[in-house]
């Protein structure tokens, strides 16, 4: 079972279908237990947080129904799932693996990406940001059990943002993150971070009366929002700007390669699977398309990927892993929507071509064009029809 706190509140089976959550105070429930995951929750907390001032008749016994009916849903979706809800003396948790909560997930490829170089770690913060699906917790986000939580979670996102914006900005993308940058200072205009790695990216445009105009809104906003002065950073990147400091310049040609794939190095090795690692990688060989059927959990992730691991280096373009779990048409991102298989393969592979002359182009067939000119792999996990 899969849970999701990066976007509206979503649980899906392990094959990726979605888990209907019904009744409002289930959803709470398990919205609280989430933003505890792997910590008890007493028993009273989560009657206030539930119920507040405005308890029913038997507030113990209103809890303890409410924890059924979580319990039944999570059962009647995958069997054995009832026991991920546990009870103990101390109160009540939800035992989520961490590569089974997307904000975990969130986490760790952050610390992947600033343990690795550029290449590698522009695509493990696509990756990132890719699992936000719209604001944190966006059904409970008032609620104030979950509101510390979204405020770290959307504190975090911002962050990626910022760091995977200097990351393209190294990797010589100034011309795409110009328009990207200032549609998030539009909504977030005091971030320093943010409005720096958009002046470099305006001045490395040949725009340098842009990239002054953007120093010079942040000083006013700063001032008469907060009283405050831009950072010395700030400032000498300002005064950098208005001298034309060749360290302001973009990477020459012959900068660092794009990444040739995605995959994680697996924490341990695949035992027992050989004959049926052989018999994917050889009917790779031949054939454009393979599907790994079988139950959940029984590692067809783990063999597609260690296959795929293994063939990086056949294609000039490397291999890819694009997980589809949880996509849904109503599916809305902060910051690209990724309401279709297409825009997530678009998503993990950097595809940012505008529209065609002739008007918008379909995703499906943006991706087929850029496809086109390609040799890779890609591993669709959680492809269900």
């Amino acid at each position: 079972m899969r849970f999701g706190m990066l976007g509206p509140l979503s649980v899906w089976t392990d094959d990726g279908r979605p888990v209907p959550v019904p009744g409002l105070k289930v959803r709470a429930l398990l919205a609280d237990l989430l933003v505890h995951a792997g910590r008890p929750v007493p028993a009273d907390r989560l009657i206030d947080d539930l119920w507040g001032d405005r308890l029913p008749g038997n507030p113990a016994g209103a809890l303890s129904a409410k924890v059924s009916q979580l319990r039944r849903v999570l059962e009647d979706a995958e069997p054995g799932a009832r026991t991920l809800v546990v009870s103990r003396p101390a109160g009540y948790l939800l035992q989520v693996d961490d590569d089974r909560l997307d904000a975990h997930r969130f986490r760790s490829l952050i610390r992947r990406a600033r343990d690795a170089a550029e290449p590698a770690a522009a695509a493990a913060l696509a990756d990132a940001l890719a699992l936000w699906r719209g604001p944190a917790l966006a059904d409970f986000a008032d609620e104030p059990f979950a509101q510390a939580t979204v405020a770290r979670l959307t504190e975090q996102w911002l962050t990626a943002l910022e760091e995977h914006a200097e990351v393209r900005l190294a990797l010589g993308e100034h011309g795409a993150l110009v328009g990207e940058l200032g549609h998030l200072l539009s909504a977030h205009p005091l971030r320093e971070r943010l409005r720096a790695t958009h002046m470099r990216a305006l001045y490395r445009s040949g725009r340098q009366s842009e990239a002054l105009d953007s120093y010079d809104r942040l000083r006013t906003e700063l001032a008469d929002e907060l009283g405050l002065d831009p950072t010395p950073e700030l400032v000498a990147l300002h005064q950098a700007i208005l001298e034309h400091d060749p360290a302001l310049d973009a990477p020459a040609a012959g900068a660092p390669a794009r990444p040739r794939t995605n995959l994680h190095a697996p924490t341990t090795a695949l035992i027992g699977r050989d004959d049926a690692l052989a018999a994917v990688t050889d009917r790779l060989a031949t054939d454009r398309l393979v599907t790994l059927t079988g139950p959940g959990g029984v590692g067809k992730t783990r063999l597609a990927v260690e296959a795929a691991a293994r063939l990086v280096d056949d294609g000039p373009d490397g291999a890819w892993l694009v997980e589809l779990a949880g996509l849904s048409g109503s599916s809305v991102s902060a910051v690209v929507p990724v309401d279709a298989p297409a825009d997530a393969v678009m998503r993990v592979l950097d595809i940012r071509d505008a529209a065609g002359e002739g008007g918008p182009v379909a995703p499906v067939d943006r991706l087929a064009d850029a496809l086109s000119a390609r040799r890779l792999l890609l591993v669709l996990d959680n492809c269900e029809g």
